[in-house]
């Protein structure tokens, strides 16, 4: 009986977070007919592909897709390689003031992104790179870098330097020990922060309303709201059609990556 409660529990609490996402599908293949019944019905009674059809060929989505992609992807590899980088200097070398640093980088996470909204505008402005996926692409690094490094200092730091040093005695280089042993047992922290920060970047709102003004080269996130949400109408079904297809690669990325998001492939890496 206690595992029936509990599993009665689960599969609940599971239906009530799934359900907005099921709703959602439903309705961006409902007819439009059908989205305004009452009462409204769960299933649709014709299935229909036309708001998808007229979201790529009639409205701007494919470009602010591939916007966020180009976004996402470059903000990812930036942060992985820097934060790379900066998590092998905190944990594998010594030098005055290194766990200050730390600490420094930990706490530029803490502050809240509105308050870098203007001071990063302006400067952006002033190099005269706004209005460009390059400036969000800057803008998202920011305030993903701090906690990737932090993160990957972690996963850095349980890896042990025995492998590090027993490499360079077989003859590898710093740098070819870095990538032969380092990179390989560091993956899992890899993948994990580089999954958190593609849906940092992927999902971000504020920055790309605010540094971003030109139609051309807005988000996903900017560029729906801005195409199908007016001050007198809201296109529900286009809407709906585009909120499915803005998860879908979150739910690549998590189907093909979830069996690396764990931690472990450096313990028991030395024996004795």
């Amino acid at each position: 009986m206690r595992r029936f409660l509990f599993n009665l529990f689960a599969w609940t609490v599971v239906g009530l977070v799934a359900f907005p996402l099921l709703w959602t599908i439903v309705t961006s293949l409902k007819p439009q007919t059908e989205l305004f019944r009452i009462p409204p019905s769960l299933l649709p009674g014709e299935i229909t592909f036309e708001h998808y059809r007229r979201l790529l060929r009639e409205t701007r989505f494919p470009t602010y897709f591939a916007n966020s992609v180009v976004v996402a992807v470059g903000t990812t590899v930036v942060v992985i390689v820097v934060a790379l980088l900066g998590a092998h200097s905190l944990t594998r070398f010594a030098y005055p003031g290194r766990e200050r640093l730390a600490q420094l980088v930990l706490f530029t996470y803490l502050l809240p992104s509105v308050v870098l909204v203007i001071p990063l505008y302006l400067l952006l402005v002033e190099v005269g790179v706004a209005n460009t996926l390059f400036s969000l692409t800057i803008a998202y690094t920011t305030f993903a870098l701090p906690f990737a490094l932090w993160l990957l200092r972690s996963f850095m730091a349980g890896i042990p330097q025995d492998l590090e040093a027993a490499a360079m005695v077989d003859g590898a280089s710093r740098m070819g020990a870095f990538v032969d042993v380092i990179l390989p047992q560091a993956l899992p922290g890899i993948i994990s922060t580089a999954v958190f920060t593609f849906i940092l970047a992927w999902n971000e709102y504020l920055f790309a309303l605010v540094l971003v003004n030109q139609d051309t080269a807005r988000t996903l996130t900017t560029g729906v709201i801005n195409m199908l949400v007016t001050s007198f109408h809201i296109e529900w079904s286009l809407l709906m059609a585009a909120s499915v297809m803005m998860s879908v690669p979150i739910i690549i990325v998590f189907a093909f990556l979830q069996k690396h998001l764990t931690r472990g492939f450096g313990a028991g890496g030395v024996k004795g």
